[in-house]
C-alpha cells in the first residue's frame, strides 16, 4: 500500500488539518500498542462503548505516528500531526476499505452464515492456491472492523480474494458487501449463533444475503426457508443475472444432489450428481459440520470449471483447520506461542501483535517458515517481514525453507535451516531459555514436531483459557461503568484458578487500572513476570512489608498495628509518599478500619509524608443478593460518611471503591472513581439474565484413558460404591481429586462431556482418575472430554455440591497444564 494521504480527504469525506507537504501512507493501524505504528502509519482513533482511541493519540505521536483520522482533536495537539477529521472513524476506515477494494478487479469469494466460515475460507486457500495467488481473510477477521482490515491488504499480485462477513443484528451487512463485492458467494451453515440480534431466523438470513445483492452466483444448501428467502431476495435484486447454484441431501432438483454418504475409518465417501453424471469423492472427515463445509468448497470448484480428478486429488488433503494462536509453556522456562499451521503475511503481523501483548519473557524468538501466498515479490516480502521483525523487537530469528534462507541476510540474529529436519537435528544445539517463542509456519513444514520438542512435557488433562472471553467480559463490564470511572481487576488466586501472569498480560494489554492480588509473593510473580501496571495486595502481612516495597506493590492497610508497623519499616527507608490504599469496615466484619477507630487513624496519618493514601475502600458482604438490599445501602451510606471523614480531615483527594463484580451491575450508583472486577471476568455471574451476556473463559479437558465393558454384578472404584445392573461400557479419565475434581462430584451426582453427550460419573473420584458410563457413546481411548466448560458449567457444578463458582475454579491443580488461545 503507498497512499497519499491528501488524497484520501475525498474518499472519506473529511476536513484536512495538517501541513502541506506530501505524505505516504504504506500502512494503517487501529491498534495503539502495536510496534508496527510508524511514521508511514495512518491511525484511525475508533471510539466505542469501551474505549476510545483519542486518549492515545499523545502516546502515539511520542513513538512517531504523525496521521490520523479522528473524529475530535485532543487538546494542545493542533500542529503536531496530520488529522482527518471525520464523523466516524469506524465509517471512515469502511470507505477507506471500500475505495481501496474498488482499485481492483479480479475474482472475490465472500462467505456468510453462522457456522463455518473460517474453515471454508481456509479449505478453499488450500484448494485454489496451486492456480491463484490469494489474498484471504486473517484468522477469522469478519466484523465491521475486521472485514476493512482484511480487504487493504490487497495489493497488484494478488488475482483472487476469499472473505468472510459474520454480522450479529441487522444494518450491518450493506456496509461490509460495499467493502467486500463478491463475485462468487457462499451461504455456509446457518444456525443459532447471533439469534439475539434478530427477530427470527427469516430476518437473519435475509440480512446475510445483503452480502450477495450484486453477485453473480450464490453457493447454498438448499432448505425450505432459505430457498423461501433467496427467491424473495433474487424477485428484489435483479441487478445482475443471478445464478443459485445449489446442493442437497434429500432434494434432486439441486444442482449438486448427493446420492448418497457412507463414512468408513473417519473417512466419508460419496457419490454426487452433476450436470446428469455421478461422480465419486473421498473428504477426510466423518463428522457433519466438515463434510457440509468440504461440500461448499466442492460446488465451488464445480463453478470455477475444475475437472472431477483435480477436485478428488486436491480435497483428499482437506486438513483440520486450526483457527487460534495458542500459549503454552515450554522447556526451560520459555513460553510458546503455537502458529504453527499459517504462513502468511498478514497473519504474521497479527501474530507479532499477540507475542508483544503476551510475552512472559523479554527475550523474543520467531521460528518462521517460507511464506506464501504474499503478492510480493520474494525480495519486496523479506524486506518486509525483516522491517516487522526489527519493529517488534525480535531477539532471533529461526528461518526455515530454502526461500527464507536465501534472504538470511536480511534480518539480524538470525539462523537459517532448509528443511525442519534441518531444525529438529540441531535442536540440541540451540539452547532455547527463558524466552518467549513464536511458532509460525506454513503447514507443509510440519511445525507441530517443533512444537512438541519445545513444549513442557505434563499429563493430558488440560484447562484452556479462552482470552477472547476474557476481552469479551471485560468489555462488558466497562461498559456498565461511568466516564472516568477506573477499573481494578482481581487476579489473586492464580487468576481464579485460570492463570496469573498470562491473563495480566492481557489485562495490561488492555491497559486495566490496578491489579488486585491476595499476598504479596502473587504480586512479586507478576512483577517478576514483567508487569508493569500497579498491583494492590490485599492481604499483606507484616513479614512482607518490606518486599511489598521493593517490588513496588501497593499495601491494603486494614487496621492500626499494620499501618504502624509499615510506617515503621517506611521510615526506616526513607520512603516519601508511598501509596497505600485504607481498608474500612463498613459492615463485612472481615478486615477494615471500624468506625470507632477513624479518629486514631487520622491522627496517625495526620501530617505524615512517607506514605500517601492512594485509595479507600470497602467490602460489600451482599451485593449479589437483592433480598439484602437496605444492608447493601446501609454499607454503601456508612462507607461515604467514613471516607469523607477522611478525605476532609486529612486533606486527601484518593480514588474511592467499594463494588465488587456483582455491585457494577446492581449499584452502579456507587462506582466512585473505581470498581473492583472478579469472578465476571472469568464468565461467571449470579444473574441469569446477565449471564447470557458473559462468554465461557475455562474448559477444562482431559482424555479417555481405557475403554471396558463389565457384565452385571461388577463394580467400579474404591469401595464398590458403583454396582452395575447391566452389561456397562466404562471409560478411564486420568483426571481425579488431586486435580480439583471433587469427590462429591462422584458416584452419580456429576458428569462429563464426550461427543457431546452426557457420561454420568460412576463409583469414587480417585485422586487421580474417574471413571464414567459410556454405554450408548461410541467412544475409544485417546478421545478428547470435556470435564467443565459450556455443559457442565462451573455454576451447574458449584450448585449441585452446594458450594460458589469460586471454588470449582480455584480447586484446579497448578499440576493441570493451562494453555491460553485467541
Amino acid at each position: 500500500m503507498n497512499v497519499n494521504l491528501k488524497s484520501l480527504v475525498q474518499v472519506l469525506h473529511a476536513d484536512w488539518i495538517g501541513t502541506d507537504g506530501p505524505v505516504l501512507i504504506e500502512q494503517i493501524s487501529i491498534d495503539s500498542r502495536s510496534l508496527q505504528n510508524g511514521p508511514q502509519t495512518l491511525f484511525f482513533a475508533l471510539s466505542g462503548v469501551n474505549n476510545d482511541a483519542h486518549t492515545y493519540i499523545s502516546e502515539l505521536i511520542e513513538k512517531g505516528v504523525r496521521n490520523f483520522v479522528v473524529e475530535y482533536i485532543p487538546e494542545k495537539y493542533h500542529g503536531k500531526a496530520n488529522f482527518l477529521l471525520v464523523q466516524s472513524a469506524l465509517d471512515a476506515l469502511q470507505k477507506f476499505a471500500a475505495h481501496h477494494r474498488n482499485l481492483f478487479n479480479f475474482p472475490v469469494v465472500g462467505l456468510t452464515g453462522s457456522n463455518g466460515k473460517t474453515i471454508v475460507k481456509e479449505w478453499l486457500n488450500f484448494l485454489l492456491s496451486p492456480d491463484y495467488n490469494i489474498i484471504r481473510s486473517p484468522k477469522s477477521y469478519n466484523s465491521q472492523v475486521g472485514v476493512p482490515l482484511s480487504v487493504v491488504a490487497i495489493n497488484e499480485k494478488h488475482n483472487l480474494g476469499i472473505f468472510e462477513a459474520g454480522i450479529s443484528t441487522v444494518n450491518e451487512m450493506e456496509k461490509l458487501e460495499q467493502i467486500i463485492k463478491p463475485t462468487i458467494g457462499i451461504l455456509t451453515n446457518i444456525g443459532t449463533a447471533h439469534d439475539e440480534g434478530f427477530l427470527n431466523l427469516v430476518q437473519k438470513i435475509d440480512e446475510k444475503l445483503l452480502l450477495f445483492k450484486d453477485c453473480p452466483v450464490i453457493i447454498y444448501q438448499k432448505n425450505e426457508i432459505v430457498d423461501s428467502c433467496l427467491s424473495q431476495f433474487a424477485a428484489e435484486y435483479m441487478l445482475h443475472p443471478r445464478k443459485l447454484f445449489s446442493w442437497s441431501y434429500t432434494d434432486p432438483t439441486a444442482d449438486v444432489f448427493i446420492l448418497k454418504r457412507e463414512i468408513k475409518d473417519e473417512v466419508t465417501l460419496i457419490q454426487y450428481q452433476f450436470k446428469k453424471e455421478n461422480h465419486d469423492l473421498e473428504i477426510p472427515f466423518s463428522d457433519s459440520a466438515s463434510v457440509e463445509n468440504a461440500v461448499s468448497c466442492l460446488l465451488t470448484l464445480l463453478y470455477l470449471e475444475y475437472d472431477a480428478e483435480t477436485i478428488q486429488n486436491r480435497m483428499q488433503g482437506l486438513y483440520p483447520v486450526e483457527m487460534r494462536l495458542e500459549v503454552k509453556n515450554g522447556i526451560h522456562n520459555c513460553s510458546i506461542i503455537d502458529d504453527s499451521y499459517s504462513s502468511d503475511f498478514q497473519s504474521l503481523k497479527i501474530a507479532l501483535d499477540f507475542l508483544e501483548s503476551q510475552k512472559k519473557n523479554a527475550s523474543k524468538t520467531v521460528i518462521l517458515s517460507d511464506i506464501f501466498q504474499s503478492g510480493f515479490s520474494n525480495e519486496e516480502l523479506y524486506f518486509k517481514v525483516a522491517q516487522l521483525i526489527a519493529d517488534n523487537k525480535v531477539n532471533r530469528v529461526i528461518g526455515i525453507g530454502s526461500t527464507i534462507s536465501s534472504f538470511k541476510n536480511k534480518f539480524s540474529n538470525c539462523l537459517t535451516y532448509q528443511n525442519t529436519a534441518g531444525f529438529i537435528n540441531d535442536f540440541e544445539n540451540l539452547n532455547f531459555a527463558n524466552e518467549t517463542i513464536l511458532i509460525k509456519g506454513a503447514r507443509s513444514f510440519q511445525f507441530e514436531e517443533i512444537v512438541f520438542l519445545l513444549e513442557e512435557k505434563t499429563h493430558e488433562t488440560i484447562l484452556e483459557i479462552n482470552l477472547n472471553s476474557i476481552s469479551h467480559n471485560l468489555n462488558f463490564f466497562k461498559s456498565k461503568l461511568a466516564n472516568n470511572v477506573k477499573i481494578m481487576v482481581m487476579v489473586k488466586a492464580f487468576g481464579y484458578g485460570n492463570g496469573g501472569l498470562e491473563i495480566a498480560k492481557l489485562l495490561e494489554h488492555h491497559k486495566v487500572d490496578y491489579l488486585g492480588v491476595a499476598f504479596a509473593d502473587e504480586g512479586i510473580s507478576l512483577k517478576n513476570g514483567g508487569i508493569k501496571l500497579p498491583i494492590m495486595v490485599l492481604n499483606p502481612e507484616s513479614t512482607s512489608f518490606a518486599s511489598i516495597i521493593q517490588y513496588q506493590l501497593e499495601p491494603e492497610i486494614y487496621s492500626l498495628k499494620g499501618l504502624n508497623a509499615f510506617l515503621k519499616i517506611a521510615r526506616e527507608k526513607n520512603l516519601k509518599d508511598f501509596p497505600i490504599h485504607i481498608k474500612l469496615d463498613t459492615g463485612m466484619h472481615r478486615l477494615g478500619f471500624e468506625e470507632n477507630t477513624i479518629d486514631e487513624l487520622i491522627e496517625t496519618l495526620k501530617g505524615n509524608s512517607t506514605v500517601r493514601i492512594q485509595s479507600i475502600l470497602s467490602h460489600m458482604a451482599t451485593s449479589d443478593d437483592m433480598k439484602h438490599y437496605d444492608f447493601a445501602m446501609s454499607q454503601i451510606r456508612l462507607f461515604e460518611k467514613l471516607s469523607s471523614k477522611l478525605m476532609n480531615e486529612l486533606s486527601v483527594n484518593p480514588i474511592r471503591h467499594i463494588l465488587n463484580t456483582s455491585g457494577i451491575s446492581n449499584f452502579p450508583g456507587a462506582q466512585y472513581n473505581m470498581v473492583r472486577l472478579g469472578i465476571g471476568l472469568y464468565g461467571v455471574s449470579n444473574d441469569a439474565s446477565e449471564q447470557k451476556y458473559l462468554e465461557n473463559v475455562g474448559t477444562l479437558k482431559s482424555i479417555i484413558s481405557q475403554v471396558r465393558t463389565i457384565p452385571a454384578g461388577d463394580s467400579v472404584g474404591y469401595g464398590r460404591r458403583f454396582m452395575a445392573v447391566k452389561e456397562t461400557k466404562i471409560a478411564t479419565i486420568p483426571i481425579g481429586y488431586a486435580d480439583g475434581i471433587s469427590r462429591l462430584w462422584g458416584n452419580g451426582v456429576g458428569y462429563i462431556r464426550i461427543k457431546n453427550q452426557k457420561a454420568s460419573i460412576v463409583g469414587s473420584v480417585c485422586m487421580d482418575m474417574l471413571m464414567v458410563d459410556v454405554s450408548g457413546i461410541d467412544c475409544k481411548e485417546g478421545d478428547s472430554v470435556i470435564i467443565f466448560g459450556e455443559s457442565p458449567t462451573v455454576t451447574e457444578i458449584a450448585d449441585a455440591l452446594k458450594t460458589i463458582p469460586y471454588e470449582i475454579l480455584t480447586s484446579i491443580s497448578q499440576r493441570v497444564k493451562r494453555v491460553f488461545f485467541r
